[in-house]
């Protein structure tokens, strides 16, 4: 199959839960912020790339780590039309769906429906944007899709505990796929990730995080 036909290869992460906020056993990472998950994902995500300001019909995100799809749900959430905005996701551990539904039951909404309604299709009609999930080793599935993003959020666990997620090759393969002007934004300040990413091309900013974190980073490629 080609990119993004496939279904989850059943690598379902085994997870603990804070309340309703889950944590990959795996990489002993919360998936979001227990204070307030959406707010998190428009500070780092949509604010570090200069959204919704930027948003047309046809704006094209795309993303490293899929996670709960609470990123998703945010951005659908934050778009109106006209038209209609993308989004692509690339994931290795796609949740269960039950679980999904439990890190969301916080989250509800139009968009949240839609996505549990389907999940886990690799493509879903959200209710403002077309969402592509690309299943897989991302240092793999990345290289070979052919999109152009306008705009990445990079979301994959802390890179202390996911270093696979942050290395060089991976971040040249971000740049390579983003147009020109393209912005990236990421709630982690780690030093030899904004290395990486300045040298895969992107002009590098270190700014205020969100809630504990007292620092982020951003990017816009030259």
């Amino acid at each position: 199959m080609g990119i993004g036909q496939g279904r989850s290869d059943g690598n379902t992460p085994v997870l603990e839960w804070q309340g309703d906020t889950p944590v990959a056993v795996a990489f002993g990472d919360p998936y979001f912020t227990r204070a307030d998950g959406p707010a998190e994902t428009r500070h780092v995500f949509l604010g570090g790339n200069d959204l919704p300001a930027r948003l047309r019909a046809g704006f094209h995100v795309a993303e490293l780590g899929f996670g709960t799809g609470l990123d998703a749900v945010v951005l659908d959430a934050a778009w109106q039309g006209p038209g209609r905005i993308r989004m692509t996701s690339f994931e290795a551990f796609p949740m269960a769906r039950d679980d999904m539904a439990r890190a969301l039951t916080a989250h509800p909404g139009p968009a949240a429906e839609a996505l549990l309604a389907a999940w886990p299709a690799p493509r879903i009609a959200l209710p403002h944007m077309d969402l592509e999930v690309v299943f897989g080793d991302a240092r793999e599935s990345l290289p070979a899709w052919e999109g152009t993003a306008d705009a990445w959020f990079l979301d994959g666990f802390a890179p202390a505990r996911n270093p696979e997620m942050w290395g060089l090759d991976l971040m040249r393969a971000v740049a390579d796929r983003t147009a020109p002007a393209g912005t990236f934004a990421t709630y982690t300040a780690a030093g030899h990730v904004r290395r990486a990413l300045a040298e895969a091309g992107f002009a590098v900013e270190r700014v205020a995080g969100y809630g504990r974190k007292r620092h982020m980073t951003r990017g816009r490629l030259t």
